[in-house]
């Protein structure tokens, strides 16, 4: 067939039309994960007691969430749902809650597509920096699950400067470069922000569309800030609670921001800030020195405050800068948002639960109702939130909450709206039958064990 020259454009127009939206150019990707840092922990979501300019930057820069939910109350249940798109609740590794540090029986399936592996089935980088806690070598790793590399630690939580899990003899430490372990001095936080503006700067260089997740460990427990090395030999082990002020909790804080302000500007000098998609968030909510503020709860219960996080979006010339959204949105919905950002596409035999909020980023479209689901073992716990309302039980306390007006979820309406509440139990029970049961073997932590019926003023009812 002769090609003329409008043959020839017309054949352009018609590739460039079906091409993905962002393909034409793949936006970077630089996805910040605080651990256990609570709703109001940094200054643009209402800390008071100290500054966070970097993460305050990013919000003045992009897009700011007022109700991102975690996946779970704990850590490595939602980092199942965050590299899967999907309900954790679909993997036995997602009803650990959490993985034991020292465990193997368990962990994220090689098999299994990820975030990062079908980003770098796009021709992406792949680069995980910090908390990994998705299984142990041999079995489990993020090499095996996507990543091209990984610097950081496998377990649930190190001590940020021997960085072991404890201070037994026999720990020689949980520090890892790709699947060989290394020993290095330095306070973890700083170690990772000078990884990522390392592995920014090589990513740049070569050119090449990358994914780094910046895992940080902070502010998790040990609590340690970065002049408090003495502090860490004190210390006999990391369950070791009776350690931590208000005041360190802040210098840990402080220490992340100022690595994630060091990062930023390696984008800016690399010159690549204008196409990269910056992201911060946490991996559940806020424990014992956080600022859950306006919810109630924490870490390892469905009450709001374990489960309401800062999430902050910046991509410049895509998501208009000081925006503020009241979308609801979870952990897993950042699979098929990056991935359409990508011009990727998820494993049709492994469809993402989450939800593309590509609209609302970056159309402006009007936040669009949600059902989510939660259940978690500790306390028998169980929550649903439809529009402004949620379910909640609690060992033998149910409970039906406008969380829009009620924040602090006080008002118990399952008696003014029983119809509602009896949908909404019928609801969970539908989708749970969807899931894995719970595994009796799994672990399951109890951060707190308050007395709900003392809690709320009420008698526990069925």
């Amino acid at each position: 067939m002769k090609l003329t020259r409008r043959k020839v454009l017309a054949a352009a127009a018609g590739a460039i039309a079906s091409r993905p939206a962002f393909a034409a150019d793949p936006p970077n990707i630089l996805f910040i994960v605080a651990d256990d840092l609570g709703y109001a922990d940094v200054s643009c979501y209402g800390r008071r007691d100290y500054k966070t300019p970097n993460i305050d930057a990013l919000a003045a820069g992009g897009m700011r969430f007022t109700q991102a939910y975690a996946n779970s109350a704990v850590c490595s249940a939602t980092r199942t749902a965050l590299i899967t798109g999907r309900y954790q609740y679909r993997l036995p590794v997602g009803l650990e809650e959490p993985i034991p540090s020292a465990s193997n029986r368990v962990g994220l399936p090689p098999e299994h597509p990820t975030l990062p592996s079908l980003l770098r089935k796009a021709g992406y980088g792949t680069t995980l920096l910090g908390k990994w806690h998705l299984g142990r070598l041999p079995q489990y790793g993020p090499l095996q699950s996507g990543y091209d590399h990984f610097w950081g630690f496998r377990g649930g939580g190190v001590d940020y400067f021997t960085h072991k899990m404890g201070n037994a003899a026999s720990d020689t430490g949980d520090l890892w470069d790709d699947d060989v372990k290394i020993e290095q001095a330095g306070y973890l936080t700083d170690l990772l922000g000078e990884r990522a503006v390392k592995t920014v700067a090589e990513y740049a260089r070569a050119k090449r569309p990358f994914l780094v997740s910046l895992h940080f460990n902070a502010p998790h427990w040990p609590w340690e800030g970065p002049e408090d090395e003495a502090e860490s030999r004190r210390l006999r082990a990391l369950a070791d609670f009776d350690g931590g002020t208000l005041a360190t909790y802040g210098r840990m804080v402080m220490a992340m921001d100022a690595q994630i302000g060091r990062v930023l500007k390696q984008l800016d000098d690399s010159g690549i800030a204008g196409n990269t998609i910056v992201i911060f968030t946490s991996d559940n909510g806020g424990e014992r020195f956080s600022d859950t503020w306006p919810f109630t709860g924490k870490k390892g219960e469905l009450l709001e405050g374990g489960l309401r996080i800062p999430a902050i979006v910046r991509w410049p010339g895509h998501i208009r800068a000081g925006g503020v959204t009241e979308q609801v949105a979870i952990s897993m919905d950042w699979l098929p948002t990056l991935l359409a950002a990508a011009g990727a596409s998820p494993d049709p035999a492994y469809p993402p639960d989450g939800m593309n909020l590509l609209p609302v980023l970056t159309e402006g479209a009007t936040p669009v109702p949600r059902k989510l689901f939660w259940r978690f073992k500790a306390n028998a716990q169980r929550a649903v939130r439809e529009g402004d309302t949620k379910w909640l039980k609690i060992d033998d306390n149910t409970f039906l909450f406008n969380v829009k007006d009620d924040p602090l979820e006080r008002a118990n309406l399952k008696d003014r709206q029983p119809e509602v509440y009896r949908r909404l139990v019928a609801d969970y029970e539908t989708w749970n039958a969807t899931m894995l049961p719970e595994d009796p073997q799994a672990s399951s932590s109890t951060f707190t064990a308050p007395n709900y019926a003392d809690h709320y003023g009420n008698r526990p009812r069925r």
